[in-house]
């Protein structure tokens, strides 16, 4: 018996030290281009592409931050992409929750049909040329509803909410109703207490989703002065377009490319700050949301 407790304590410790292991060389592989785009954002581009990367300050600028900061459209793209994801985030979580909430409430009349028809939308939809015509016909284009509306309900979310919802505690709502609490009572004061994981997992899927979406924009919007700040990330990654007042109209191609590549560094690291922010608050929430609604 002794033994056999010996011998399980030694696989586990093998098995731990082989995860480790593992998960080292996963977050070095993430960790490095991180890494190297942060240090590449503070480098001379000349440095940066003839040495690669160097501690040596003299090769150190801020020049890329300066004139991003210095660029009108960045910054309006970056304060658009705030708008946008909010709003998005909004708009997706309350209708997801309040969706969710009512497809597990088992007196729902209906709850079967209205579930199936959600589920043929997971499989089944329009396409990109009728969602335009739609977006069209009720006068979003060119507008932040457009980026907002659109997509902003998913089923798949709706069914981990649904999930969520159901296994929660049957015998607080049943007190409640005996209490003479209404829906709605019961809904903002016991349901939604009792959701903030699921609550954050949905904004934070949300969030995330829209802040590195650009293809929506691309389509829907024409003032460029709408534009995500993805959207204008992808112009200079892609297209390497750059904006006139970031590199003045005298300088010559190989200056114009040389700032090019300095700005894209620099943009990277601007437009994934937000996330980086927030995923610490919310990874508490994120575990636990998604561990209670995948296994229930």
């Amino acid at each position: 018996m002794n033994n056999n407790l010996i011998n399980n304590s030694k696989t586990d410790k093998l098995l731990l030290l082989i995860n480790k292991i593992l998960l080292s060389i996963i977050v070095l592989i993430v960790t490095i281009p991180l890494l190297y785009v942060l240090i590449g954002s503070f480098l001379q581009p000349d440095v940066l592409l003839t040495k690669g990367l160097s501690f040596d300050p003299k090769h150190w600028t801020i020049d890329g931050y300066v004139r991003i900061f210095n660029d009108g459209s960045i910054m309006r793209g970056f304060l658009n992409s705030i708008l946008y994801a909010t709003g998005f985030t909004l708009v997706s979580v309350g209708f997801t929750v309040l969706a969710g909430y009512s497809l597990s409430v088992d007196s729902l009349v209906g709850k079967r049909i209205i579930m199936i028809y959600f589920l043929v939308t997971m499989f089944f939809n329009g396409g990109m040329v009728p969602t335009y015509l739609l977006v069209k016909e009720l006068g979003l284009l060119n507008s932040p509803w457009a980026i907002i509306l659109p997509g902003a309900i998913t089923v798949w979310n709706i069914i981990l909410a649904r999930t969520y919802f159901k296994g929660l505690p049957n015998e607080l709502i049943e007190a409640a109703r005996i209490d003479g609490a209404s829906d709605t009572r019961i809904f903002l004061s016991i349901i939604l207490p009792l959701s903030k994981p699921i609550i954050f997992v949905l904004a934070l899927y949300s969030f995330i989703g829209q802040w590195n979406a650009y293809f929506d924009a691309m389509i829907y919007l024409e003032d460029r002065s709408l534009y995500p700040l993805q959207l204008i990330l992808r112009d200079i990654l892609i297209q390497n377009e750059v904006e006139p007042g970031m590199i003045g109209d005298q300088m010559a191609r190989a200056e114009l490319q040389r700032i090019a590549e300095m700005i894209k560094y620099s943009a990277i690291v601007i437009a994934s700050l937000p996330l980086m922010i927030m995923y610490p608050f919310f990874q508490k929430y994120f575990e636990k949301g998604v561990m209670v609604g995948s296994l229930k």
